[in-house]
């Protein structure tokens, strides 16, 4: 059951990846982070309604909560807010690319932290999406090139350069977060076993965080008074499917361990070529470097899912 609920994950976060790049084209600055935030808290809580409270009847594990308002901030807040503006910045296709750091951060940490063993077919799969990423991190990297044919060769350090476009900067740091998120949500569900309230609980942390930091910071004032008095298709669209994404995720967690589950999702990069090419028609193309990444990742993915 883990499975199939981190595989449904992945899908929900692939179409929002892309839908965010819709949304973007009418929302000026505004991402919709915010708005996805919100709808999480919104539907984890109707979950919650619909599902019933697993802890109910006794007392509130203090431990659990606080382990869950963590989760929130490092995944619906940091997680979440640099994953939106790395697809703003560089596309769906790329900073999904970008985020396969994701499983390898989870899996280190998870072996790390929590004792967990990688064995099986897990370890090869996991060398497979690498090297999917790889590809495709290289083809991020010559696109310039291609683009002037004529131009000198780039130098080594143009990868630094590469960098500087912020997109390449907030996907790693995205991956990052969300890494240690879900071990935090894998130490709440040991106190609670609640996907449902774990969810809810993590996003109004995440809330709450946004708000504190929209005192301080423009722009963040700005998403927050847009998302209440500018209406975005788009963006709703992309806060309903980021929220049953993340509620899939925690349910996952529930029944399968941090590394499994983090490398299952990472199939979401190539549900979003897929999405963004021959669903949505965006304007990002395949070339063979692409879909030699995508066989390749769904190589790994299938050793891992029949691990």
């Amino acid at each position: 059951m883990g499975e199939f609920f981190a595989l449904f994950s992945a899908v929900c976060f692939a179409a929002a990846n892309v839908t965010i790049t819709r949304g973007v084209r009418e929302g000026g600055q505004d991402n919709g982070a915010f708005l996805s935030i919100l709808l999480t808290a919104l539907v984890a809580f109707a979950a919650l309604l619909v599902a019933g409270n697993g802890a109910a009847g006794s007392a509130p594990d203090v431990s659990g909560l606080m382990w869950f308002a963590v989760a929130g901030v490092l995944t619906a807040f940091i997680g979440r807010v640099f994953l939106f503006a790395s697809v703003q910045r560089i596309g769906a296709i790329r900073a999904s690319a970008v985020k396969r750091l994701n499983p390898f951060f989870a899996v280190l940490l998870g072996v790390w932290v929590l004792g967990e063993s990688v064995g099986g077919m897990m370890l090869p799969g996991m060398v497979l999406i690498f090297l999917s990423f790889a590809l495709l991190a290289h083809d991020s990297l010559r696109a310039p090139q291609q683009a002037s044919p004529g131009a000198p060769k780039a130098h080594p350090l143009t990868f630094l350069a590469t960098l500087g476009n912020l997109g390449y900067l907030y996907g790693p740091i995205s991956a990052f977060a969300y890494a240690w998120g879900y071990l935090a949500r894998k130490q709440g569900l040991m106190h609670i076993p609640d996907p449902y309230l774990g969810t809810m609980v993590g996003a109004i942390a995440g809330t709450v965080a946004y708000l504190l930091a929209a005192a301080f910071l423009e722009s963040y004032r700005k998403a927050v008074v847009n998302t209440f008095t500018r209406f975005n298709g788009w963006f709703m669209f992309t806060g309903m499917l980021a929220s049953f994404g993340q509620l899939s995720y925690f349910v996952a967690l529930q029944h399968s361990t941090v590394s499994r589950v983090a490398l299952i999702v990472s199939m979401e990069v190539f549900l979003t070529i897929f999405f963004s090419v021959w669903i949505f028609r965006a304007r990002e193309k395949l070339n063979a470097l692409t879909v030699a990444a995508v066989c390749l990742g769904a190589a790994g993915s299938v050793l891992i899912l029949v691990h």
